[in-house]
Order: structure tokens, then sequence, then C-alpha cells
């Protein structure tokens, strides 16, 4: 159902549906309150029937939505699982706008213009409602409010015809049928307009926020997007009985090429540092761009400091191979600075400044060179310093 938006959009949209607790039940209160008064003046097993079925339905809704709460906790990973929750709650949608709208045929099939009155104004109530709420999904909202409608429509229009021997009786439920069918097409005219606004508003709000955490230069996260990597990582890191290393790279050489041949070739330069960079790491890690020519590697789940320093390593000698951009043989190299997340020291701004001193160290000792900070907690595996080239 979502296959044509964006999938972040998609995913606010259904979950919008599943916080609909409050006007549903609410609905189902009313359904359940006109259907058993009718069924108490009016007797017969249809209307209680369809009375006992419509609070079925609404109740079982209801537990659709918590459960869809407790399992996501969040978001659901895949778009297939999310298409199926989205098909439950359309099935629950349809079922009880078909109750509503049986229930209708059943008011108006007998001559008792109150409950007349109550049914229709259901119906308007079921229409509005669910135009307003889920007008974004309209593959749902269309055929429910048809459901509800389409039978009121009929009954009112057959019982136009019936011989009651009144004067204007045949005439005014004509034009009460009219009134549901024109305020339904209406409705469904507000559905297109209300889905169109809706998907702009999130697409926008979705491409702001992307733009906010990703540099716009090379598409990588930045700081604040870099912060929020780091602590998942962290995190299951952590449950894994492992850690986390904070690699700072500065790139050697860079400013020269800037000078010689300008920004915009400086600019695909850094583009092509932050390709070689992400295929050095592994798909859970994290590569970002604080700006200029300093980039950050957030490698997750290691259990001994050789595993950072043999990173450090490749990282040295993939991003110091030549580059061939705009016409233009270019050499760099790159100095990487390594601090590794310890019992004790596990805030980002602490290893960001452990990192750095690293990395200062690096450049210091020559191009092409990474330096693991010592980390101030004595009983960390591993040697306190490591330091060397890309051999």
């Amino acid at each position: 159902m979502g296959a044509s938006l964006p999938e972040p959009v998609y995913r606010d949209m259904v979950a919008a549906l599943f916080a609909m607790d409050v006007p549903v039940a609410g609905m189902g209160v009313l359904f359940a309150t006109a259907g058993t008064l009718m069924a108490l003046e009016h007797g017969g097993w249809l209307l209680a029937a369809l009375t006992a079925a419509g609070i079925a339905a609404t109740c079982a809704r209801l537990a659709l939505f918590q459960a869809f709460r407790g399992r996501t906790a969040g978001e659901v990973t895949a778009l297939s699982e999310l298409e199926r929750w989205e098909a439950r709650y359309a099935w629950g949608s349809y079922a009880s706008a078909a109750l509503l709208g049986a229930l209708s045929v059943a008011a108006l099939s007998s001559h008792a213009p109150l409950n007349h009155m109550v049914v229709v104004s259901l119906v308007f109530t079921f229409g509005a409602g669910t135009v307003a709420r889920i007008s974004c999904r309209p593959l749902i909202c269309v055929p429910s409010v048809l459901l509800a409608a389409a039978p009121a429509i009929v009954a009112l229009a057959v019982h136009a015809g019936g011989q009651i021997g009144q004067e204007w009786h045949a005439e005014y439920f004509f034009v009460e049928a009219v009134l549901v069918s024109v305020v339904t097409a209406l409705s469904i005219e507000t559905v297109r307009h209300l889905y169109r606004s809706t998907v702009e508003q999130l697409t926008t709000r979705h491409d702001l926020t992307h733009l906010v955490r990703k540099d716009a230069l090379t598409g990588l996260p930045n700081r604040l997007l870099l912060r929020e990597r780091f602590a998942g990582s962290l995190e299951t890191s952590l449950a894994e009985k492992a850690s986390v290393a904070l690699h700072f790279l500065d790139l050697d050489g860079f400013k020269s090429v800037n000078d010689r041949y300008g920004h915009p070739v400086g600019d695909l330069l850094l583009r092509e540092v932050a390709v070689r960079l992400s295929g050095s790491v592994r798909s859970k890690d994290t590569v970002a761009r604080l700006g200029g020519d300093e980039f950050v590697v957030v490698q997750e789940g290691i259990h001994h400091v050789d595993e950072a320093t043999m990173l450090a390593r490749r990282v040295i000698k993939q991003l110091s191979a030549p580059y061939a951009v705009n016409g233009h043989l270019l050499e760099i190299s790159v100095s990487v600075g390594i601090a590794i997340a310890t019992r004790d020291e596990r805030d980002f701004d602490e290893l960001s400044v452990r990192a750095d001193a690293a990395l200062y160290d690096s450049k210091r000792a020559g191009k092409g060179r990474f330096h693991l900070c010592a980390p101030s907690d004595p009983s960390a595996p591993g040697p306190a310093v490591s330091a060397g080239g890309m051999g």
C-alpha cells in the first residue's frame, strides 16, 4: 500500500492510523448506544445482533491498536510487516463501516423518524471522523466511507418510495438521500486534497530532518547524527560485552589541493574520500564528516585494541591511494587518532577529546600515521599507546 511513498513518510502515516483509540472508542460508544436503544424499542434479533457485532468490532480494533504499539515499541523494521499491520487496520475499518451501513438499512426499513435521524447522524459522524483521521490512507478511507454511506443512501431512497400516506413524505426522504449522496461525494473529494497535503507536509518534514542530520556535500552523517549513532553503537556493543572505537581523521595535503586546483576540485575530492572511507568499514560502523577535511569513524563491537588499529591501517591505505578527479591525479594521505570507550569513559565528548588529542600526536609524528590514545582506565585491555603508518 505504501510502495509509491518515501518509506519514512509511509511509516509516519501507518503509525498515525494506530493512534486513533479515542475516536474509534467514541464511535463505538455511539454505535452501541444507538443500536441498543433501537433494539430495546423495536425488538427483533437483527438490531441486537448488529449492535453486538459493532461492539465486538470496536473492541477488536482497540486491541489491535495496543498490539501494534506493543509489537513495534517505536518502529517496525521490515516494510512488509508494516504493510501487514496496515492491512489489518483496513479490514477493521471496513468491518465497522459495513456494520454501520447494515444498521442504517435495518433502522430505515421501518417508519420511525427518530431512529432515522439517529442513524443518518451516525453516518455523518462516521464519515466526517474517517475523513479527518485517515485521509492520509485513501484506499482505506474512501471504501470505509462508501461502505457506511451507500447502504444508508439506498435505504433512504427505498423508504422514499414506500406507501406511508403522509404528504411530502417521499419528497423529504428523496432530498435526504440526495443530501447524503452529495456530502459523501464531497467527502471523497476532500480525501484527495487532504492526502496530497499530508504527503507534501510529511515529505518536507523528513527532507528537512535529513538535511539537519546529513552533511550537504558528502551525504554522510554530520555531528548531530554522529552523536545519535555513537549512542546506539555503544549500547549495542555493551550488550555484546564489546566496546566502541572512535577514529578521528584529518586529510594530509588537502589544503594544497584546494590552493592549487580550487575549491570545486577540493569538493569533488572530499566526495571521493567519503566513498572510499564508507567502503573501508562494516555496514554497522558509522562514517561522518565534521566539516572541512575532518572525518570520524565509529567502530562498533570491538573486543580487542588490535581491531581498531587494523581498521586505521586499512583506512590509511585506502585513502592514500591516488585520486583521479576532474582530469587531475591527486595524492593525499590521512592521519588518524583513535580512542576506545572504557568502563569509565563512555561520554561522546570525553572520547572525542581523547581521539582529537591522538590525532594531534599522529600529525605531529608525520603524514599517513595513526595514534591510539592511552585510556585513563588502567584496567582497559590492550596496549596503552600504539602508533604507526600504513605498513
